[in-house]
């Protein structure tokens, strides 16, 4: 199987496992967990990575703002930059969340949490 086919089957496969806690709202929580992952990247950059329309993240981040979750700050350096910063109580949704995802998957092996690393990693690099 070429790398392209393992990563499309490996993105799926994720998806699926996560849509299964989540009632459908995936997309929630990813942009949560990147504006902690990423917390000194710009809003642009963030979308980018979540590969997701301009638009259909200003109205989720909107919602999650109103919410209490997120919130969207200027950058100090470049005032026209926006960042993400995740408030207390979304803290406690994403690490809720995670939680769920942990309990359902259930322990994973060194070598497998080494693997999942170094996709990441790399996967990084691409984008």
């Amino acid at each position: 199987m070429k790398t392209a086919q393992k990563i499309l089957e490996i993105e799926a496969l994720c998806e699926n496992l996560l849509k299964k806690k989540t009632d459908g709202g995936l997309l929630k929580f990813k942009v949560l967990a990147f504006a902690k992952i990423y917390s000194n990247l710009s809003v642009s950059m963030i979308i980018e990575k979540l590969g997701i329309k301009k638009s259909n993240f200003a109205l989720l981040t909107a919602e999650l703002e109103k919410e209490g979750l997120l919130k969207i700050e200027h950058a100090e350096i470049d005032r026209r930059c926006r960042i993400l910063r995740l408030t207390e109580k979304g803290e406690n949704e994403l690490q809720s969340f995670y939680d769920k995802i942990d309990d359902y998957v259930g322990p994973v092996d060194i070598d497998t949490e080494r693997s999942i690393d170094i996709l990441i990693n790399y996967l990084n690099k691409r984008i």
